[in-house]
């Protein structure tokens, strides 16, 4: 799929878990690997996978159906792995699947209700519709801080 994208389009990497769609800004992507058995580490955060070895760096994985509280999924060989990355960390995300590259204009994107008690646990910055989908776009920096200390 070729996408066009004007001056002030954001450019989106879409995907599933557990049968709802989510985004994230292209910029933070790095890659997309296919799933590796991910090695747990003791007292981590139910969502954290583990770490994997990503050509000689330990890569933190989570599983983000867990960290947005979607129900509990296998693994299976067609999940990916998509890294971001946020500053200087780098983090592994476990999804279901990629979906595709979308570009939106800002006045495509419409903020979420308030529906969180606290505005610290809001990992949605935006939703917007695709061909009559709803994305739910993802505040990475939300959705990984709450991992720090986790991360090798």
């Amino acid at each position: 799929m070729s996408v066009q994208s004007s001056p002030k389009s954001i450019e989106l990497l879409t995907f599933r878990i557990a049968d709802q769609e989510y985004a994230l800004d292209i910029m933070s992507v790095r890659e997309i690997r296919g799933w590796t058995h991910a090695t747990p580490l003791p007292h981590a955060r139910h969502y954290m996978k583990g770490v994997i070895n990503l050509r000689g760096t330990v890569l933190p994985v989570m599983d983000l159906s867990s960290r947005l509280g979607l129900p509990k999924r296998d693994q299976n060989e067609r999940n990916v792995i998509i890294v971001v990355k946020l500053d200087e960390t780098m983090t592994g995300l476990l999804v279901d699947a990629v979906s595709d590259i979308v570009a939106l204009s800002p006045e495509d994107m419409q903020p979420p209700p308030e529906l969180s008690s606290s505005p610290a646990e809001a990992v949605v910055s935006a939703l917007t519709l695709i061909d009559e989908r709803m994305i739910r776009v993802l505040d990475l920096a939300a959705t990984i801080n709450v991992a720090e200390g986790v991360a090798a």
